[in-house]
């Protein structure tokens, strides 16, 4: 599969080197209509959901001057593929893709939506030389290139993101560092915006990039219409990290520092030293401490925190029990210290995690 996509990324590298470079802008449209054109590249086994909520959101978009019953449309939207007619989707239906890769040409915005046979390097080696030429398209100066969910693994293999900051689905993420060495992956956050490409994590955080493109084209009152038009928060708290489950595993004990570590998991809810996790293996605690990195990865400290954070995620999602309390049965003492360990790791506070996670309030 790595072969697979870097000869793709050449050939589209290679087709589209007589594109002129892309210059900055400020989302400001081409057409004489005063619209801005987006254009959706479709795939066999394209995600229904992510090319609906592109057309819905970019739809809703409307001029300010409309008052409560809107304007002036903003965008026009269309739906590309390589070869135009029938799509299967990843769902019980198909779709008509009225247009050709020709729709790429005169777009100020193009978005790649993820297919479920991403993953599938067969299906991916056949359509890559069309992808390749299909991508070539792209010739306006400053068009803007987005994707969501795995569609960043086109983008990279076009070499879009080569020393850029990205993102995919968090499933994806050590297929894509695997594949694309060259790009920052931050498997982290909902969206990145690096210059005139941009990458959505997942399905979801497609409707995020989307609300993003507009709050840059035509200001945040646009976007929050949009986003009060599909019942959606304007602006989503945190990242792609607190969707990501990190389940609290028993250590194998066969490790040099396993029985340490299964203890530790045993008192997570009081203070540990380094010296207490060395007597558990009879190792100084500076053996202790450079084994421990050998076998994880990590320093204790980090381990203890990031198993700490799990566990607090863990009594957020299934239990009633107050902030300090889960504070205290996860070891970090008190409710401003959990809070403040969760906004630096996950990027949202124990009260909007158990909002999120388990509908409630605390």
């Amino acid at each position: 599969m790595a072969s697979m996509w870097k000869n793709l990324a050449m050939t589209v590298v290679s087709s589209s080197s007589a594109s002129p470079s892309p210059t900055p802008r400020t989302g400001a449209p081409f057409h004489d209509d005063g619209r801005h054109r987006v254009a959706v590249l479709v795939r066999p086994g394209v995600m229904p959901l992510e090319l609906g909520l592109v057309h819905q959101m970019f739809g809703a978009a409307r001029s300010p001057e409309g008052g409560a019953e809107g304007g002036a449309a903003l965008y026009e939207t269309v739906t590309c593929a390589v070869t135009p007619g029938p799509l299967r989707t990843n769902a019980d239906f198909t779709v008509h893709v009225a247009h050709g890769p020709e729709a790429l040409g005169d777009a100020d915005t193009v978005i790649v939506p993820a297919t479920h046979e991403d993953d599938d390097p067969e299906t991916t080696g056949r359509l890559g030389a069309p992808l390749a030429q299909a991508l070539s398209h792209i010739r306006r100066p400053g068009t803007r290139i987005a994707s969501i969910c795995t569609g960043a693994f086109v983008l990279a293999a076009a070499g879009w993101l080569d020393g850029m900051r990205a993102t995919t689905h968090w499933k994806s993420a050590e297929d894509f560092r695997r594949l694309f060495p060259h790009v920052d992956l931050d498997p982290d956050v909902l969206y990145t915006h690096e210059g005139e490409v941009l990458t959505a994590a997942g399905e979801a955080a497609g409707i995020d990039l989307c609300l993003h493109m507009i709050r840059g084209d035509h200001g945040a009152a646009v976007a929050n219409d949009v986003a009060r038009a599909t019942v959606v928060p304007p602006h989503r708290e945190g990242g792609q990290a607190q969707f990501v489950p990190r389940p609290v595993a028993e250590p194998s004990v066969r490790s040099s520092t396993g029985a340490a570590r299964a203890w530790a998991l045993r008192h997570l809810h009081r203070p540990l030293s380094l010296r207490e996790l060395a007597e558990q293996e009879a190792m100084s605690v500076r053996t202790f401490t450079r084994r421990f990195r050998e076998e994880t990865g990590l320093t204790p400290v980090q381990w203890l925190t990031r198993q700490r954070i799990e566990r607090a995620r863990q009594l957020l999602e299934e239990t009633d029990m107050p902030v300090d309390a889960v504070a205290a049965r996860s070891g970090f003492g008190t409710g401003a210290s959990l809070r403040q360990h969760m906004h630096t790791a996950l990027g949202v506070s124990p009260r909007a995690y158990r909002v999120t996670f388990r509908g409630g309030a605390l």
